[in-house]
């Protein structure tokens, strides 16, 4: 036996109710995102199909913590977000989004650490930085996937003060959300 714990099967029937298999009790949104918080894995098969809808199920948990007191996403970011649906980028964009949330989680606590720190803009050096490594790495990979060498680079093409603005937004809504989760 590798010691690796098999996924939790969570099955999901006509009447909305979800039924944790491993436990074998009805659970809500609320404990699956709980089990995601806690890093446990799990599975949400249609009870009558069979079929995977794992993704349904955890965009309904965003949905519902969207709705409630925790916003992270802005409206910016989910026009950003649903602007890329049915572009070239599609095939690569959520790949990316997972390697820049892994490098996110990453660098949390020195990005805590730093926000903590008193100033202006504690922190803006080190998030500056990420996201022009995060903007490099999307340039690259959009290089990649369209096979256009003369894709402008950050570097090429200078942040108009509206852009510099909204990153700074960005930044502030970021601090607040690290300050909710300190507080925890």
């Amino acid at each position: 036996m590798s010691g690796k714990k098999e996924k939790v099967i969570i099955k999901k029937y006509a009447n909305r109710r979800l039924y944790n298999t491993d436990s074998s009790s009805y659970v809500t949104l609320e404990f699956l995102s709980q089990l995601v918080r806690d890093g446990v894995e799990f599975v949400v098969l249609d009870a009558k199909t069979g079929e995977d809808i794992t993704r349904q199920v955890l965009t309904q948990i965003i949905f519902e913590e969207e709705n409630g007191d925790s916003n992270l996403l802005s409206v910016n970011f989910l026009r950003d977000l649903i602007s890329y649906y049915g572009k070239s980028v599609q095939s690569f964009f959520p790949s990316y989004l997972e390697m820049s949330m892994k490098n996110f989680a990453q660098y949390q606590d020195q990005w805590r650490k730093a926000l903590s720190v008193g100033g202006e803009n504690p922190g803006f050096d080190m998030f500056s930085n990420a996201m022009k490594a995060n903007m490099e790495m999307f340039t690259k990979a959009a290089q990649a996937m369209t096979g256009n060498p003369f894709y402008p680079t950050p570097k090429e093409e200078p942040q108009p003060d509206s852009q510099l603005k909204a990153m700074q937004d960005q930044l502030k809504a970021m601090q607040e959300q690290l300050d909710k989760i300190a507080k925890k």
